[in-house]
């Protein structure tokens, strides 16, 4: 699957990359690199299986990238969180197509600082970098990062995905880049809140 996702980003680098130059000649960084109030989502569907990757900077999500250490912050970081672990509804999945989270995962620094990690104590190769290294990893472009895998009973029914309640939840988040791979192949499309809905 990754080489699939690997294959594409060449094709649209010239235009990405001129687009980019025109809207942020003042911001440093590239096509990929981390971009305030642009995120991106891998979505694949094969068969029932369908499997969104979404990684975003933090500021889009919760407005900052810092460790959460005030009440009111981690008041946002455990609100975002919250909204991630409902995918079905932030990705307005459609009803009829009867999909179901197989897994999920949220990865991101700002998640870290939490004492109660007692559902990662049988990650032995995390454990020691949650405690340990735990500042190594707070640089100032803090990720959040979130993997969800569903089976879809009815994946006809999955005609389209709709990012509408994605930018409406994260109104930081102004444009999504995504990778699509459906029954109708492959595709680069860039997802706004203008253009949130996507063909498979």
């Amino acid at each position: 699957m990754r080489r699939l996702l690997l294959a594409l980003p060449f094709a649209l680098l010239p235009l990405a990359i001129a687009h980019a130059a025109d809207e942020h000649e003042h911001e440093h960084g590239s096509l990929g690199a981390h971009e305030h109030g642009v995120g991106r989502l891998n979505a694949v569907l094969d068969g029932q299986a369908l499997e969104l990757e979404l990684d975003s900077p933090a500021m889009n999500l919760v407005g900052f990238e810092h460790l959460a250490t005030t009440p009111a912050d981690k008041a946002k970081v455990a609100a975002a969180r919250k909204q991630l672990e409902n995918p079905l509804a932030l990705f307005n999945l459609p009803k009829g197509a009867g999909c179901v989270v197989s897994t999920q995962e949220l990865n991101s620094p700002l998640f870290g600082d939490k004492p109660e990690a007692d559902h990662d104590d049988d990650d032995d190769d995390h454990d020691h970098d949650a405690k340990d290294g735990a500042h190594e990893h707070h640089h100032d472009h803090s990720e959040i990062h979130a993997h969800y895998q569903f089976t879809c009973a009815t994946p006809t029914a999955l005609s389209n995905l709709d990012l509408t309640q994605v930018f409406k939840t994260f109104p930081a988040t102004q444009k999504i880049q995504v990778q699509l791979i459906g029954p109708s192949g492959q595709q680069g499309v860039q997802a706004t809140a203008q253009a949130a809905t996507l063909k498979f």
